[in-house]
C-alpha cells in the first residue's frame, strides 16, 4: 500500500503540470480561481464565460507544451458565466 505522503507527491507532481483547460478542443482557460492540492486531491475552480461555449462536451487538462493530461466528455450547458469545480484524486488501485 502506497504511503499518503507519496500520493501527496504525485498530486503535487500532475498539480504543477497543469497549466490549462481547454473546452470543446479549442477554447482554453489560463486562469485558475482556485488551482491547489489537498492531501491527495487535485482541487480546481474556475470561471467558463457564457460567451465563450454555449455547452461543453469535452474538458481537457493540458500542460504547457499543449500535450494532454487529462480527457473528460461531458455535457454542461452554459447559460451563464459558470464556476466549474473540477477534482482530481491520486489514489492507488489494486489490479
Amino acid at each position: 500500500m502506497m504511503i499518503s505522503s507519496f500520493l501527496t507527491e504525485i498530486a503535487n507532481y500532475t498539480n504543477g503540470k497543469i497549466a490549462k483547460v481547454v473546452l470543446n478542443g479549442k477554447e482554453e482557460i489560463t486562469s485558475f480561481t482556485l488551482k491547489r492540492v489537498n492531501k491527495s486531491t487535485i482541487e480546481m475552480q474556475y470561471i467558463v464565460p457564457a460567451t465563450l461555449v454555449s455547452t461543453i462536451n469535452k474538458i481537457e487538462l493540458k500542460d504547457s507544451s499543449n500535450n494532454v493530461i487529462s480527457t473528460n466528455n461531458v455535457y454542461i450547458p452554459i447559460t451563464s458565466d459558470t464556476l466549474l469545480l473540477q477534482n482530481i484524486r491520486v489514489k492507488e488501485v489494486s489490479a
